[in-house]
């Protein structure tokens, strides 16, 4: 599956146009949690979609006090 592909599939699960490459990820994320594409197409969306710009989430300073 490509990016294309998997951009209609979120088009046609959330019923509108992904804001960036970022949301494509989450919802790859989300897709393969539930068993509906395989770690080789999530890693081979996630590679495409971070080549593309998307970035996953920094939490190495999540819980730093202040």
């Amino acid at each position: 599956m490509n990016i294309a592909e998997f951009k209609h599939k979120f088009i046609a699960s959330k019923n509108y146009e992904p804001t960036d490459m970022n949301e494509l990820l989450d919802f790859a994320r989300q897709v393969y949690l539930r068993g509906e594409i395989t770690i080789a197409e999530y890693r081979d969306i996630a590679r495409e979609l971070e080549k593309a710009g998307a970035c996953k989430p920094d939490f190495n300073n999540e819980y730093i006090e202040l």
